[in-house]
């Protein structure tokens, strides 16, 4: 087999479970955790790298932002043996009370995107895989995080979130929105493969804090650190899966 066109990689060089960060140098940040790494390839917004977290080998590779580029992602990494996914990343809350900082482990995400609908209908459900997420619901509260588990959904246009959108996703129960689980876990589940996703509160639409907008030194000390935390959760659950 080739190398993939977008990774460069092929068979063998990767390990079976991948975390998939959007942000390239979230990679990085991943793998200074981890006990030794090896960057593999990085082509546009791609980054691949291999490291090993208390024995347990895994592979790190970013995604870009939203859902086209992180099916790209899925389908080759899937190519080349990678069988379970996590998605570690941020996320914008939708309901009153989920904090700047908290932890959102989701268990489905509605396709509010246009990759999935390539695939199949929008009947069939994007939902996580019970063992990765157990073993994410299980860190998350074996560290004493405030962890919301529940679903989320997955939208294309970041700058489109008007507020009928936001209403109507609060009502729903949605308890974020953020740009690639729906397609990582539909996916993988077409595939026969696991995936998950736990994300950090960014900010929180619903009650009118957008990303970006709360300067680092009026966040509390959980907000200022919730990449990190994400990180160093997601690595733990790896040591289960």
């Amino acid at each position: 087999m080739a190398k993939q066109p977008h990774l460069l990689v092929e068979p063998g060089d990767l390990t079976d479970l991948a975390l998939v960060p959007g942000d390239p140098g979230r990679v990085d940040r991943i793998a200074d955790r981890c006990d030794d790494s090896e960057t593999v390839a990085e082509n546009r917004e791609y980054k691949v790298v291999n490291a090993t977290y208390e024995g347990r080998e895994l592979t790190i590779c970013s995604t870009g932002i939203g859902a086209p580029s992180a099916a790209i992602a899925v389908e080759e990494l899937a190519a080349v043996g990678v069988e379970t996914f996590v998605r570690v990343g941020t996320t914008g809350a939708l309901q009153e009370g989920i904090e700047i900082g908290d932890m959102v482990v989701a268990t489905a995400a509605a396709k509010d995107e246009g990759t999935t609908k390539r695939y199949e209908a929008a009947e069939y459900p994007a939902v996580a895989d019970y063992e990765v997420l157990s073993a994410l619901v299980d860190g998350a509260e074996d560290a004493g995080e405030d962890v919301h588990v529940g679903p989320i959904a997955t939208d294309d246009a970041f700058y489109a979130e008007t507020d009928e959108y936001v209403d109507d996703w609060e009502a729903a129960g949605m308890l974020a929105v953020e740009m690639e689980a729906a397609a990582v876990f539909s996916l993988a589940r077409r595939k026969g493969l696991r995936a998950g996703a736990i994300c950090t509160v960014d900010g929180n639409l619903v009650e009118g804090t957008q990303k970006g907008e709360t300067e680092d030194e009026e966040l509390p000390e959980k907000a200022k650190n919730n990449v990190e935390r994400a990180i160093q959760l997601t690595l733990d659950a790896t040591t289960t899966l």
